[in-house]
């Protein structure tokens, strides 16, 4: 018994760890990872998808238009009072007392089957439309597939840029604890007064609130991030990569020519307009040609259930039908009236059709215009990388060369502390800038929805 106790608390103990372990599992990840992580478990891909399914449904069944409306019924009544009308006339012709009635002559069975199909050349247009729907339908699902990567590209690099600014502010840590340190050494020399000391331990001490803050903010940011990828709450991440742009050489005209009309909501929108252009079609024709209605019915009536007279008529073995088959063209003249309220609707489609035609030229005007600031942009940032570069360079020597002036003695303390600071601002200067850079390449790529 006591081996079997100690057996299961190392079970348990084994477990335990496992499973601490796997909570605090950290996993890594790149930016293609995150992007497809992002696709596979995204709320809103996911609900998009089944705007997109329920659209090819409808797209595949588009036929179903033609399919006849079929209708059954089954009704069995009796009657209060027998009336046998010939039967009467024959008992007085030839003198036969009439015959009683029996039960079954009191009730009377009828069914019907009914087939109905309508028909007019709208249909169509119908099924037109309802696969250029499916067609919008998966440009709307493009869309969101491509603004989630663009989301989620723009969110990984701007996490890897607080990540390098976090690492800026702990050297920057680091170094106040050296001078610090390297003060308290002087002053036990000899060499500074205790003022140099004190701001020495100031500058130390007021940098750490500080960092404890931007890491805080970092957590929470990738928190943010996690919740975007369709991550638990709670999953820890670390993610790989720097921002390193790689440079284009770039032509706005020629990207214009070239991918232009490649633009989603250049797509979308002409979608919209051959959606409208095909209601119109249909109004048209449902209002200019006629409807053809078929009909088809079956109605076996028996009125004597339990007759076994083989000549009576309505018996279980020789019912009678009442059904009947008819065509019925249809046409509604009142619709041809240009003031009617069918009328003012095919003018109010026209109209519309007129201002989509308009809206797409404000499209097109605007992706131009869009797609020639992105090259503009990307050229600055362009050339503000050198600029960024060869400042970040010199303001690193210069506070190398400060610091160790400061270390035998010749420079202040506060020239050291604007030597960093010079430094600090030119080095998160340049990483704007590459940021600038990767983002507005990310949004070309979307304007022009093609990869460059």
């Amino acid at each position: 018994m006591k081996k079997f106790v100690s057996g299961l608390f190392l079970l348990l103990f084994l477990c335990g760890n496992m499973f601490a372990q796997k909570v605090s599992e950290v996993k890594t990840l790149t930016i293609d990872e995150a992007v497809n992580y992002a696709i596979q478990n995204s709320r809103t891909l996911k609900s998009a998808s089944i705007d997109l399914e329920i659209k090819k449904r409808a797209k595949d069944n588009c036929w179903n238009v033609i399919i006849p409306s079929l209708t059954g019924s089954a009704t069995i009544s009796r009657v209060n009072e027998y009336n046998n009308m010939m039967g009467s006339i024959m008992s007085a012709i030839n003198s036969i007392p009439e015959p009683q009635p029996t039960e079954a002559n009191y009730w009377t069975f009828v069914g019907n089957v009914n087939a109905q199909l309508n028909l007019n050349l709208a249909l169509i247009q119908g099924v037109k439309a309802t696969k250029a729907n499916y067609e919008a339908g998966l440009i709307t699902w493009e869309q969101n597939l491509k603004e989630t990567e663009l989301n989620v590209r723009k969110m990984f690099y701007g996490i890897l840029m607080q990540q390098e600014s976090i690492s800026l502010q702990e050297i920057n840590f680091d170094s106040a604890k050296e001078r610090y340190e390297q003060s308290k050494k002087n002053f036990a020399g000899g060499l500074v007064p205790e003022l140099m000391l004190l701001q020495a331990q100031v500058s130390y001490e007021n940098q750490k609130p500080a960092l404890e803050k931007s890491k805080q903010a970092f957590l929470q940011q990738l928190d943010m991030f996690a919740f975007l990828l369709g991550m638990p709450f709670g999953t820890k991440l670390q993610l790989v990569g720097e921002i390193k742009p790689e440079f284009k050489i770039l032509d706005a005209k020629n990207l214009v020519s070239q991918y232009l009309n490649n633009r989603l909501d250049v797509q979308s929108m002409r979608k919209n307009l051959e959606l409208t252009r095909i209601s119109l079609a249909a109004n048209n024709l449902s209002t200019y040609t006629p409807s053809l209605s078929l009909n088809y019915g079956w109605q076996p009536i028996i009125s004597s259930i339990d007759s076994t007279d083989k000549n009576t008529s309505g018996s279980w073995k020789n019912p009678t039908d009442n059904g009947s088959f008819s065509a019925t063209l249809v046409w509604n003249i009142t619709n041809m009236l240009p003031f009617t309220s069918n009328g003012q609707k095919i003018k109010d489609s026209k109209q519309n059709i007129q201002k989509l035609e308009i809206a797409l030229q404000t499209v097109l005007q605007n992706a131009e215009m869009q797609i020639h600031h992105l090259v503009d942009k990307l050229e600055q940032s362009k050339d503000a990388i050198a600029t960024s570069q060869r400042n970040a360079n010199l303001a690193q020597k210069a506070y190398e060369q400060t610091y160790e002036a400061y270390k035998a003695g010749t420079q202040e303390l506060l020239d050291v502390k604007d030597a960093e600071n010079q430094m600090n601002m030119a080095k998160l200067g340049l990483m704007s800038e590459k940021m600038n850079y990767v983002t507005n390449l990310l949004d070309l790529e979307y304007a022009v929805n093609s990869k460059l």
